[in-house]
């Protein structure tokens, strides 16, 4: 802010003595009403609107921790800056409770003063200046790495790089430096959709220690070594969770736990539920699970749950990796049953392993398609993440991550897949038997314009299950969505800028994990 116009409030009962420093804060543009104790103070803030307040703690009459009282139930808002000659830890107790801005210990000095006004009136506008030349800084160099050849270890790290942008960015409340990350991440979705369309085929067949980290390997590789402790280890994988996402979540438990190790990895294609979590949970690729547990697998044109038989695919994981383990397996998909894990908590606690799947973000995300309210709460990513912090805040998820604290557990938390704002309809025919996601179709008469997806004309070359002899699987790529020519604009009126998965993305394929122990 500039400081024309900003007006100071200073109450001090030798506030004569302090005639030099006010001469010199009104030579940089501060307006100061000076007063000699707290009953002047509080007449003025009664009368008046000022923008940060100097109260004296050592004043006659009403001291200053009682002028603060009553100026902060006037102004709740208002910065107030104790300056005191004493250094009592009780005194300085008492102020900071009484929500204090700053503290200063007599005799200050114009710099001082000066500092601790900048720090509480311009440090919003400071770090938001900060953040954005920061940004400014790194936008060439994120530029110049998509021109390279970029493999899928150092997409990851860009990708990181991203999302720590878009949060600080988000946080310093500049909308065109955010408009313009916006535009960047929109090149390296384009990029990287192109990337993974090179490459896929190959990570699937191809040597293990030239492809990522992936949904089929990543409990052998990742989670049975964290398994081999004296106390618990909790599992818990959040659907539809993106980077960005758990980096908020993040925050918010951290004064619970420690983040040990925080990785990425790549969920497969389709980067959707019924592929990537049963892919997780059985260690295999999903035309390997209908192969080796066809009474586990639900294709896509048969009735019933796609995912119903988790637990049952991990034991088989579990007993192919030589792991004879105590578990627990629950899936929370309603608050009454997250509440009812979250009373029975401690009944886990002789457990060697215990994995709990909370689908509120998958719900959100539904939720955010199908109703006009949610879609207004969440309009943007930014909001999406807030609304997602919200939730997780207030949720029994947090109530159990507590409990698991207190019992000195460790955790491990996960997902399946992240999600896409999608922008752009793309558009695809196909016959009554096609699947209903806006990111991938399988079919056998699907008509489209190749050089807009990503095409699998053999699923078995990327381990999927054939529907029938001629079918087919198409991706959708970056911000697309597919669309219907049929009541075309109605389709895409609906469906336009909300968030969905299944398709190759930034934020659907690269996806967090992290290992947590309680503090």
């Amino acid at each position: 802010m500039t400081n024309t116009h900003v007006k100071i409030l200073w109450a001090d009962d030798e506030i004569d003595l302090l005639k030099p420093h006010i001469i010199f804060l009104e030579s940089k543009g501060y307006e100061v009403t000076p007063v000699s104790s707290g009953v002047e103070a509080i007449e003025e803030i009664e009368e008046s609107d000022f923008d940060a307040v100097f109260l004296d703690e050592n004043m006659p009459g009403i001291s200053g921790l009682e002028a603060l009282a009553r100026i902060k139930s006037l102004r709740p808002s208002v910065p107030v800056i104790m300056i005191t000659k004493s250094e009592e830890e009780a005194i300085m107790e008492d102020a900071i409770g009484s929500k204090i801005s700053d503290y200063l210990i007599k005799p200050v000095n114009p710099n001082q003063i000066l500092l601790s006004l900048k720090k509480n009136l311009d440090s919003k506008r400071l770090v938001s200046e900060k953040t954005t030349s920061g940004y400014q800084q790194e936008f060439r160099q994120i530029g110049m790495r998509l021109n390279d050849r970029l493999d899928w270890g150092e997409w990851a790290d860009l990708y990181r790089q991203i999302v720590y942008w878009d949060l600080e960015l988000d946080e310093s409340g500049d909308p065109s430096m955010q408009e313009i990350l916006t535009m960047q991440k929109s090149e390296a979705n384009a990029q990287f959709s192109r990337f993974v369309g090179d490459e896929y085929i190959d990570w699937l067949k191809g040597d293990a220690d030239e492809r990522p980290q992936m949904s089929h390997t990543v409990f052998k590789d990742w989670i049975a070594p964290e398994l081999n402790t004296d106390k618990p280890t909790f599992l818990i994988v959040i659907d539809n969770l993106r980077l960005d996402q758990w980096k908020v979540v993040q925050k918010a438990i951290e004064g619970d736990f420690r983040v040990d190790a925080e990785r990425l990895f790549y969920s497969i294609l389709p980067s959707a539920t019924q592929y990537a979590r049963n892919s997780l949970f059985a260690g295999l690729l999903p035309s390997e699970i209908e192969k080796r547990h066809p009474d586990l697998w639900v294709g896509e044109d048969e009735e019933g749950g796609k995912n119903m038989h988790e637990e049952a695919l991990l034991q088989h994981q579990l007993k192919r990796l030589g792991l004879s383990l105590k578990m627990s397996y629950a899936k929370i998909t309603n608050l009454n049953y997250g509440k009812k894990v979250s009373e029975n908590i401690k009944s886990l606690e002789s457990n060697d392993l215990n994995v709990i799947v909370y689908n509120f973000v998958d719900m959100l995300s539904h939720a955010r398609t199908e109703m006009e309210v949610i879609r207004e709460l969440a309009d943007d990513e930014s909001a999406y993440r807030s609304l997602t912090l919200s939730w997780f805040e207030h949720s029994p998820l947090f109530d159990i991550m507590k409990s698991i604290r207190a019992m000195g557990a460790k955790m491990i938390i996960t997902t399946d897949h992240g999600t896409v704002h999608v922008k752009h309809p793309v558009k695809v025919v196909g016959d009554r038997n096609t699947n209903t996601n806006l990111r991938y179709k399988t079919g056998r008469n699907l008509s489209y314009e190749r050089k807009e997806v990503f095409e699998v004309l053999k699923p078995e070359d990327v381990f999927l299950p054939r529907g029938n002899v001629s079918s087919r699987y198409i991706f959708a790529q970056a911000n697309d969505f597919f669309a219907y020519p049929n009541n075309y604009n109605h389709y895409v009126k609906y469906y336009k800028d909300t968030f969905q998965h299944g398709g190759i993305s930034l934020e659907e394929m690269i996806i967090p994990f992290a290992i947590c122990s309680p503090r």
